[in-house]
């Protein structure tokens, strides 16, 4: 199945979740969560994710992890995964047991498609201080899509990991996976980047997030994704294409927040004080927005599809500077 194809079977089969003005989200995807060690493209940002995902819990937030939150393509065993990262189940944890984690799967974790997994790997643990079986994320579903309903207009976010109808990560999804665990992993140890994915070829990249935007436009669907890493908020009339960017940008992690009616595309970096101290901390910034979700209705929009589809999205070179972003133009939702 193609990529328009893919799209719409998600749509209509995804469970719907309700906004309301009391609502608040907070949306990550593509942690890549690994084994720690120097292929492991997570771990040197696992403190400030786990610091956001204190914050949130602390403020009330429901956490979304939109695909790719494991990375099974180059790590065979989750407990191995679990273990290297223990503080970041922890706090997903507390999410759950508050009722306020959602998760999808994408095609690094596919893994979870299978709800048996899920059952034997997520639900519980073997715990080998207290040698028994503890619970984890107990009763959790993964999912393939989530409706997020906006109940004042009616709006409807579609959530989903963005790999759907690709073939190589998608239809041939176990074939992708051979080659990166065999043969690039090994390679990314010495300093090599696969080139075989979106998030690390430009060309590709600009192709998936096309047929994307493409479908969005013709579907009247907003839709939210991860998958090529490039975090993106469109101004109002835009394509309604939205991406989360990922938690393994370097020096800093991309997230898409739902607030009082509002969406903002935030990122968080580690900071270091203007003062002679130089103390180093952990500080977070609006790139784009707060925009109000109302204003993303299609009666408001231009029929038709988007001349500029781009227009809005934030690149990767612009997410270390929202200084630099608030002056570029064509970047949309930025107050000066």
């Amino acid at each position: 199945m193609n990529t328009a194809s893919r799209l719409s079977e998600v749509l209509e089969k995804a469970q719907e979740v309700p906004i309301d003005k009391s609502s608040k989200f907070i949306l990550f995807s593509d942690v890549h969560r690994g084994d720690n060690s120097w292929s492991d493209d997570f771990a040197p940002n696992q403190n400030l994710l786990f610091h956001a995902l204190s914050h949130y819990r602390k403020h009330g937030f429901t956490y979304f992890e939109l695909g790719d939150g494991d990375e099974f393509w180059e790590n065979a065993s989750f407990s191995t995964i679990r273990e290297a990262h223990s503080h970041i189940f922890w706090i997903m944890r507390e999410f759950h047991k508050d009722k306020r984690l959602y998760m999808l799967w994408g095609n690094h974790d596919r893994k979870w498609k299978r709800h048996s997994n899920v059952e034997k790997y997520l639900h519980k643990y073997f715990d080998e201080r207290e040698q028994k079986e503890l619970p984890l994320l107990d009763g959790i579903v993964v999912h393939e899509g989530l409706k997020l309903i906006h109940q004042e207009s009616g709006l409807t976010l579609l959530l989903v990991h963005g790999h759907q109808g690709e073939l190589l990560n998608d239809q041939l999804w176990w074939l992708g996976r051979f080659v990166v665990r065999n043969f690039w992993k090994v390679m990314q140890r010495f300093g090599v980047k696969d080139p075989t994915r979106p998030a690390k070829n430009f060309a590709r990249r600009q192709k998936r997030e096309r047929k994307i935007v493409d479908w969005a436009t013709a579907n009247k669907q907003p839709i939210v994704i991860g998958h090529t890493h490039r975090p993106a908020l469109p101004r109002v009339g835009q394509a309604p294409y939205f991406n989360t960017g990922s938690c393994v940008h370097p020096r800093c992690i991309t997230g898409i927040e739902i607030e009082n009616g509002e969406i903002s595309l935030v990122k968080w970096f580690t900071d270091v004080a203007r003062d002679d101290s130089g103390t180093l901390f952990i500080n977070k910034e609006v790139i784009v927005g707060p925009i109000d979700l109302r204003d993303y209705r299609f009666s408001e929009q231009k029929e038709g599809k988007a001349e500029k589809w781009d227009a809005g999205i934030i690149y990767d070179h612009q997410i270390d500077s929202a200084k630099k972003t608030q002056k570029k133009k064509g970047v949309g939702g930025i107050k000066s």
